[in-house]
């Protein structure tokens, strides 16, 4: 058997250990096939306390998050559904009915969960209304923001230039050429196309 000095010893194991954390850290940061949701300085766990529609939540800190990347049909009277109603030439009401089912559906599978807030790199840390900015991921790794798109009950909100743009893009095509969610058949509404 060959002897090695421990110094050589302790070097092979520290690459080892090195290799290891790097390997942890590619497939836990989204970018491999696993991602695994751990608090960290640019991610706060918290509890969607109450979904109020379907891309904002209030959350058991008390403060309200805004979904990055991502647009649902508004449910409420405001200056947002008369401008919607506008550019997409729908009647309010069926906006609102629009609205109501994406924000149903987002109740359904984030309503009362421990989620994760993950900050968008070098962007504004709350929107006019005093709102958090964030991207939100389940316990199990989950990219709600993306889901919601995927499921079709959202649609790629491009105004502004955020880093999972093309990564909402693709969802959002999957969802209109399967007519998923919003895109599809809508009992006794139309659709947005």
């Amino acid at each position: 058997m060959i002897k090695l000095p421990f110094k050589i010893l302790s070097g092979i194991f520290s690459l080892i250990i090195i290799a290891g954390g790097l390997y942890y850290l590619y497939f836990s940061s989204g970018k491999g096939t696993n991602y695994i949701a751990v608090e960290n300085e640019n991610r706060e766990a918290v509890i969607v306390k109450r979904v109020v529609d379907g891309d904002t939540f209030l959350l058991s800190n008390g403060e309200r998050v805004r979904l990055l990347g991502i647009d649902t049909p508004e449910k409420f009277e405001s200056k947002k559904l008369d401008n919607d109603a506008e550019i997409t030439h729908q009647d309010k009401r069926t906006i609102q009915k629009l609205g109501q089912l994406a924000s149903d559906y987002v109740k359904n599978f984030v309503e009362g969960k421990k989620v994760y807030l993950e900050k968008e790199p070098n962007y504004e840390d709350k929107d006019r209304y005093n709102r958090l900015l964030r991207w939100i991921y389940l316990e199990d790794g989950t990219f709600v923001n993306g889901k919601i798109v995927k499921d079709g009950y959202g649609q790629v909100y491009e105004k502004f230039p955020v880093s999972k743009l093309e990564e909402l893009r693709k969802y959002q095509k999957e969802a209109c050429e399967n007519n998923r969610g919003l895109w599809g058949n809508v009992e006794g509404l139309q659709q947005f196309k």
